[in-house]
């Protein structure tokens, strides 16, 4: 996989994170870590941080002092009882004094989970520290909250995504295009991660990248596509548009979750006065939630583009 292949090593290599990084580096240098809450969204380098943090603070048999859990996976009491706390109780042998025990997607634990895992952790400070990896921080209990030190990370920026795109495609021999480069970043939406499983899925076509190559791979439709298709039915031709949109479905693939969250988007890129942008969203969530229900796709896109050349009727005369 490209996304570990890639990943950084140490600390150094991570970028556009600097404050956690220099906090971070301080507890290397004073060869001591406290329990750690690492919270942000996903794809912005947590567990990696983890991992840089271990291999600088260890050496480069890291491995041997660490243990990494997936709690979406083992999240029940008896995980915590069994395998975390015979973890956390043996000392390892070596300078530094303590384990570190990588706890991914905390938040996902159990209640009772987090409590035994509270206890656990005021127990075995001495021989282990814990460092709890989650999307959202408010879904760990405060006592665990109150023990551990935060770190909250942020997407990387736009120039710094397109710069690891271009440095990847040029270690790997790929050709990729402005706009492929366009599409993954709009699909990705500043998650790292999933942006390099993009590209590499793209790259497997043995093509040049464009968008139309990114969009095919990903399922999704080509937002050009969509605004043709919401374009045509704000200018009232319904069966065209309606064409259209049987045309995105064969060719993409896609439910009609998918077609509603794209044109979703679209909405708000469109040249119409403001408060259609509001209306047309109104309009978009109530077929959402009809389709959330089980009501018919078919049927209910068909309204929502009846619900298009309504308001591009009502557009023209100025209501």
């Amino acid at each position: 996989m490209w996304t570990e292949k890639y990943r950084p090593r140490t600390l150094d290599e991570i970028v556009d994170q600097e404050e956690i990084v220099s906090r971070l580096k301080s507890f290397v240098e004073a060869r001591n870590v406290p329990h750690c809450i690492f919270a942000g969204p996903p794809g912005t380098g947590k567990t990696t941080a983890a991992l840089c943090l271990a291999h600088d603070l260890y050496g480069e048999n890291y491995r041997e002092y660490i243990m990494e859990l997936n709690a979406s996976d083992e999240r029940g009491i008896n995980v915590v009882r069994e395998t975390v706390k015979t973890f956390a109780r043996t000392k390892p042998m070596g300078e530094i004094t303590f384990k570190i025990l990588i706890l991914d997607e905390a938040d996902n634990m159990t209640d009772d989970a987090q409590q035994a895992l509270r206890r656990t952790m005021e127990r075995y400070t001495e021989t282990a520290r814990f460092i709890l990896i989650a999307n959202y921080s408010g879904k760990i209990i405060e006592p665990i909250q109150s023990r551990c030190a935060p770190f909250r990370f942020t997407y990387l920026p736009r120039e710094s995504v397109i710069e690891r795109i271009k440095y990847i495609c040029e270690k790997e021999n790929v050709e990729i295009l402005d706009d492929g480069i366009e599409a993954i970043l709009e699909i990705s939406e500043g998650d790292l991660r999933r942006t390099i499983n993009i590209l590499q899925t793209a790259a497997s076509v043995g093509k040049p990248i464009s968008a139309e190559i990114v969009y095919s791979v990903v399922g999704r439709a080509n937002p050009h596509d969509v605004r043709e298709m919401m374009l045509t039915a704000l200018n009232g031709d319904f069966l065209a548009a309606r064409d259209k949109l049987r045309e995105l479905i064969q060719k993409y693939g896609l439910s009609g979750a998918d077609i509603i969250r794209q044109i979703h988007n679209e909405i708000f890129r469109l040249n119409v006065p403001d408060k259609w942008k509001v209306k047309l969203a109104d309009i978009a969530g109530e077929v959402d939630y009809r389709l959330v229900q089980g009501a018919n796709e078919e049927i209910q896109l068909s309204a929502l583009l009846a619900k298009l050349v309504e308001a591009g009727y009502e557009i023209k005369r100025g209501l």
